[in-house]
Order: C-alpha cells, then structure tokens, then sequence
C-alpha cells in the first residue's frame, strides 16, 4: 500500500515541487515552486488542494519567500514574511488549513531571536517539513480511529476527494478505508463525481484504483438513489472549515449528501484535523465561502456545455449544520454530539 500511495508535495535538496492534479487521471506531472507567485498560482488554480495539502503547501510558500529574499535586514525579512503570508492565505479563504499553518510558522518566528537571515531560511523550511509529517502521523491516527466505525461496512459513499493527494499521506475520508484494506477488509466505495471540477471522477477514483480499492463512480445527482438502493453503509466526507458547533463546510454538494444519508438513516461521517477546527467561528452562517469563476461551470475539460453568457453561480463549499453530523473522526478521537460541548474538549 505505500508505494501505491502518492505524494502531493515534495521538498527535495532545497526545490518545492507538487503534483499537479490538474493534469490527473491522465497525467502525472509534478511542477516545481520557485516564487511565492507560483505557491499562490499553484493553490488558486487547484494544481495542489485539499485542506491539509494546501496548508503544507502555504508552510512551504513561506520558505520559498525566506530563500528568495533580496531584504539586508532580519526585520525586514520577517515582515516581508508576514506580508508574503497574507497574500497565500487570500488564495483560497474557505480552507481553513492553509491559514493555520502559515499564521503558526509566523507566530513562531515572531517568539525568536535570530542572529542570521540564514537562521530564518533554516527555520521556515524546518517548520514547513514538520507540518508535513505530523500531516502524514495525523492522517494514519485518523485512518486507525475511523476504522473502527468502518470495520462492518461494506459499502461506503464518499463526495469530493479527501484522499492522500490532499493531505501529505493517506487522507482524511479515505484513510480508514487505506487502513482497513491493509488489514485484510475490502470496502467498495461509490465516489461522487463532484461537479463542477470533477475532482471525484478524476482524482479520487483515480487513487482508489491505484491502490487497489473496488470503486464505483456515479454522477452527483445519483447519491439518493444510490443511498436506496445499494445498501450504503456510510457516508464519509473530508473538512474545510469545522466551527465551534460542529458545523462543517466541505465541498459543494456535501451538503444534500448529508440530508439525503439522514433521510436513508445511514451514518454521516467527517474526517479531518484538529488544524481545520476553527473555533473562533461560532457557527457554519459565518464562514467565508469562496466562489469561483463561471467558466468551471460552463465548460468541462475545455469543452463549452452552456451559453458563455449566462449567469453562474459557483460556490466551491456549502456548509453542513451539524445536526446530520453522525460523528467527526480527528487524530485524537471520534467526537460525537453534543458538538459544541465534545468539540472543546479536545482543544483544552
């Protein structure tokens, strides 16, 4: 299972490259970061996604800007960092991920005095690294705890890609199903394809196949039926943001999976981090919902399938309340409602 398990970010002797998952299922290509524009460009454009993904990328971005500095100063170099933070936080807003690991690594450097320039380079590509592996032994914890909600199932529904493309190793959602088959158990999965940008169709069934786990792809508009009639187990999505309440906004679409999982009285299951808990946000109504351009919407794969003129509305995630929200499995537990009382438990 492990050399069938693919990386999305790599540092290698001093170069920051990520798969660009753009390109897949067709392509496996990885692209070098040189510049902070191309760590911004490369999580606008989605060439790197996922919650945890895009925070060790935006970890790995503020190395990058360390390195490349021309500034004389240690002051200047670290509100050059500051600055060069917000601007990779301002690409994606909904996730809350990315802003977790680059106000960390800031918060640090702010706590240290350094004797070099060079001491900060050294020290932001160590934090980077370091967010990475604890991604990678907090995906594992989260594949360990989620199998035992799993481990009598047999067919499980999924939405959007919450797999080890978005994570630094093993995913969130599709972690226990990893750690289940390496123990021997088969789960079949049904993966929506997730509109508009396919990352369903294109990438989670795409390493679901690769490593060996039986998939079905089925269009979005079919998860009800689905839920009916093919004796769903579960349903398990990934996370973007969780508010204090337990409020979970996700990939559009996850949404009307969980309203149609408690209409078939199947479990609702979230898979995330502890980093993407936001309990500075009471309740789903205030997350910031990123939307996008209509051109995702009216083409597919440079295909035009709508009137380039009409109106579009294209939210990236919806909010799930947590009322439909059967468990959430994070790297120190599962938590279960009360959400609000459980959430902070974990956080004291």
């Amino acid at each position: 299972m492990e050399n069938l398990i693919v990386t999305p970010i790599i540092y290698k002797d001093g170069a920051v490259s990520i798969l660009d998952q753009t390109k897949l299922p067709n392509e496996i290509v990885y692209i070098d970061l040189e510049t902070v524009e191309d760590v911004y460009n490369g999580i606008k454009q989605l060439k790197v996604r996922g919650a945890p993904a895009i925070g060790i990328a935006g970890a790995y971005g503020l190395f990058i800007v360390a390195r490349n500095s021309k500034v004389n100063t240690i002051e200047q170099l670290l509100t050059e960092i500051k600055l060069q933070g917000d601007y990779l936080i301002s690409s994606r807003p909904t996730a809350v991920n990315l802003e977790w690991g680059i106000k960390r690594i800031i918060n640090k450097l702010s706590k240290i005095s350094f004797q070099s320039l060079n001491e900060i380079v050294n020290f932001t590509l160590k934090e980077a690294q370091l967010i990475q592996k604890e991604d990678e032994e907090t995906c594992f914890k989260i594949g360990e705890l989620g199998a035992t909600l799993l481990s009598n199932a047999d067919n499980v529904l999924t939405h959007c890609n919450a797999g080890s493309i978005a994570t630094a190793k093993y995913g969130t959602a599709l972690s226990p199903i990893y750690y289940l088959k390496d123990k021997g158990k088969n789960i079949h999965v049904y993966a929506d394809e997730t509109r508009p940008l396919l990352q369903g169709a294109r990438l989670t069934v795409w390493e679901l196949m690769k490593a060996g786990v039986e998939v079905t792809l089925i269009t979005d508009n079919m998860a009800g039926f689905v839920m009916a009639k093919k004796n769903i187990d579960a349903v398990i999505v990934g996370a973007d943001r969780i508010t204090a309440n337990g409020d979970v906004a996700n990939k559009i679409g996850t949404y009307s999976i969980a309203i149609l999982a408690k209409e078939h009285k199947i479990p609702f299951y979230v898979a995330a981090p502890l980093s993407t808990f936001d309990l500075s946000i009471d309740n789903g109504n205030l997350i910031n919902i990123e939307e996008r351009d209509k051109n995702e919407v009216i083409f597919i794969g440079g295909k035009q399938i709508a009137p380039k003129e009409v109106d579009v509305y294209n939210p990236a995630f919806d909010v799930t309340p947590s009322k439909y929200i059967t468990a959430i499995i994070t790297e120190k537990g599962i938590i279960t409602p009360p959400f609000s009382q459980n959430i902070k438990k974990h956080f004291d």
